[in-house]
């Protein structure tokens, strides 16, 4: 899993509540356990038309947030069902971080699993980067996951957010659940000797 210790990046405003998984990533797509080939349906029923032409109105379709790095969205992101392809599709996308009030539990645990930041902020603290967002296309802001800050390129908003140490180490080294435990490979070896 790729580190994540800070970003600069395009924060895209996307200005919905109860973001769900189905409209993340839509469950025709869930056909392959392959952490791959999600990203370009990131989004799809509102990116898209039926014929397969981009929505111009939708934010990630603007010139000005199309490489963004950071979501900012309203509460509950997330929701629905448990799908860790949501994580997966937004990662190969190229969002890294998502802002927001609050976030369903098991989307908010699978970002950890998979190299993204969910933070969580006050709303208001939320509205004023998300108007900061809205009012100008193309704003870059900076997350620092070290120093536990968020700021805009002409610190406008600048704010502290916490986070659990132990996640916060996971993501600064890049470690999954898995990573984890290889981490132990030479104990789970002498184990396995010791018994055989």
């Amino acid at each position: 899993m790729e580190p994540f210790v800070k970003i600069d990046g395009v924060a895209a405003p996307l200005d919905r509540v109860n973001v769900d998984t189905d409209a993340i990533i839509p469950a025709i797509h869930l056909k392959s356990i392959r952490r791959t080939g999600y990203g370009q349906y990131l989004f799809e029923r509102w990116r898209f038309n039926e014929d397969g032409s981009q929505r111009p109105e939708f934010v990630l379709n603007q010139p000005s947030y199309a490489n963004s790095s950071i979501l900012i969205a309203g509460r509950n992101f997330g929701c629905g069902s448990s799908r860790e392809h949501a994580p997966w599709a937004l990662g190969e996308y190229g969002i890294r971080c998502v802002i927001a009030p609050s976030f369903a539990d098991i989307f908010f645990n699978n970002c950890f699993q998979n190299g993204l930041l969910p933070i969580v902020l006050p709303e208001e603290t939320v509205q004023q980067l998300m108007e900061l967002a809205q009012n100008n296309p193309g704003v870059r802001v900076h997350v620092d996951l070290e120093a536990q800050r968020v700021w805009d390129e002409n610190e406008e908003v600048v704010v502290d957010f916490e986070v659990d140490s132990f996640r916060r180490y996971c993501l600064l080294n890049g470690l999954d659940d898995i990573g984890l435990t290889l981490q132990q490979e030479d104990k789970i070896a002498a184990f396995e000797a010791a018994r055989g």
